[in-house]
């Protein structure tokens, strides 16, 4: 006998990231007419711009937006971080949230969600509906619950992301493999929009951000000879959105439809590296000098950093091998934001802002956080690793993540204020509640 779920009935919602997608660059494309779908949607919604976690990265953003608190609660700092008692690096996964997600809360209520390629959520674990995780996901059979729609993702060829090593230097391949991929989530889309009874459907597309990362340059000049792929593909996942708004209203719901981006944009002009400030200031020593990894920490260093810009006091206690006192601590980190602040290149300021992770973090995973959060000027794109003796270097990617200038599309005009100076990612997913009727 099939199992037959309960779902409440009453509310949906609907739900479609675009990763990495600014709010500038979306106010563009509508206005030039390359997206009338979301164009026609936006001019009956709100759409705001926001600014997102600390570090501005898809793992910890995407994680903020789940569960809509920030790393000092969910507990995810980055793509990387130290197994504790050690300097050896670990990838933190969808294991390592520490809260509940916004599924788990909608589930509570008996309301059934289906997620569609969020970033971070691998390995999938059980939620009240269906869940298939978006990168970094290394098993297809780990990325699908529940199970049963394996052999569905299976025979339709799904795909979660793009092979990075197989278009880099390729561009041709490059948008091929895009448009295969926008097109293996819309039949991933397909099967589970029919085979799953839901009260919140999210779908994420992500090769925008994958796009941006290899073809930034495209889309600043006109004149570059892959302008119109670009815009190309903006209009193929334009007409994408258009589909499942369709979708949406047809199936008698309109307003509750949610557009979002995880981090804005913007091109890369140079890489920095936070460790070899350090390092040349005197507050970080590898040894042997020569070393690839943190592993190799000298007990006299002061700080650190970790990716992207993540600077950490080595404070005793904390790290196995510690050197600055508690006591201490303040005027350390005193000493590093002057000296970020004043980071120069060619005449101009590399660093924007500097962060106290103190202050930005709260929750019971806090004890956890960076010291210091660094945010450059856009077109500096820092970097963690400790490698490199040059404190700036050559670009390797076209474009970089912002921590401002991510967007947020409400079909719910009474629940944004379209005003509201500092609105933030950490606020979407209580928006996304109340529009269910839930209070958040």
């Amino acid at each position: 006998m099939a199992l037959k779920w309960f779902q409440q009935p009453g509310r949906r919602a609907c739900v479609v990231g675009l990763d990495g997608v600014p709010h500038t660059m979306l106010t563009r494309l509508m206005a030039d007419g390359v997206m009338p779908n979301l164009a026609r949607i936006a001019a009956a919604s709100v759409v705001r711009s926001m600014t997102v976690s600390l570090p501005e990265i898809s793992s910890v953003s995407w994680t903020t937006f789940m569960t809509g608190r920030n790393p000092g609660t969910h507990g995810i700092y980055g793509f990387t971080d130290l197994h504790e008692g050690s300097y050896r690096l670990r990838f933190p996964s969808f294991r390592d949230v520490r809260c509940d997600t916004i599924w788990d809360i909608l589930g509570r209520e008996k309301m059934r969600s289906v997620v569609v390629n969020q970033p971070a959520t691998y390995p999938a674990r059980p939620i009240h509906g269906a869940l298939v995780s978006g990168f970094v996901a290394v098993h297809l059979d780990k990325a699908v619950f529940p199970a049963r729609h394996l052999r569905a993702a299976r025979e339709m060829d799904y795909r979660i992301d793009i092979d990075a090593g197989e278009v880099r230097g390729d561009t041709p391949r490059l948008y091929r493999r895009l448009h295969e991929l926008l097109d293996s989530r819309r039949r991933m889309v397909d099967h589970l929009w029919e085979a799953e009874k839901w009260n919140l459907m999210e779908i994420v597309v992500t090769g925008t951000d994958r796009l941006h990362h290899f073809q930034f340059d495209a889309w600043e000049d006109a004149g570059h000879p892959h302008h119109g792929d670009f815009l190309d593909y903006y209009r193929a996942v334009d007409a994408f959105i258009g589909e499942i708004h369709t979708r949406f209203v047809d199936g008698g719901d309109a307003e509750n439809f949610f557009v979002l981006s995880d981090h804005g944009f913007c091109r890369t002009r140079h890489e920095v590296y936070p460790n070899a400030v350090l390092a040349k200031a005197g507050y970080l020593r590898l040894s042997p000098a020569d070393a690839t990894d943190l592993e190799a920490i000298a007990e006299s260093s002061r700080a650190f950093a970790l990716d992207p810009a993540r600077i950490y006091v080595h404070r005793r206690g904390r790290f196995p091998r510690g050197s600055v006192a508690d006591a201490d601590a303040d005027a350390v980190k005193a000493e590093l934001r002057e000296l970020f602040l004043g980071l120069e290149h060619e005449g101009q300021p590399v660093v924007r802002h500097v962060f106290d992770g103190a202050e930005v973090y709260d929750g019971p995973e806090a004890g956890n956080a960076p010291d210091l959060l660094v945010v450059p000027h856009d077109g500096f794109d820092f970097k963690g690793r400790v490698t490199t003796r040059d404190i700036v270097g050559e670009r390797r990617l076209q474009g970089m993540h912002t921590w401002d200038d991510a967007f947020f599309l409400a079909g719910r005009t009474d629940l944004v204020e379209a005003d509201d100076a500092d609105f933030r990612l950490q606020a979407v997913p209580h928006v996304i509640l109340r529009s269910l009727g839930l209070d958040a």
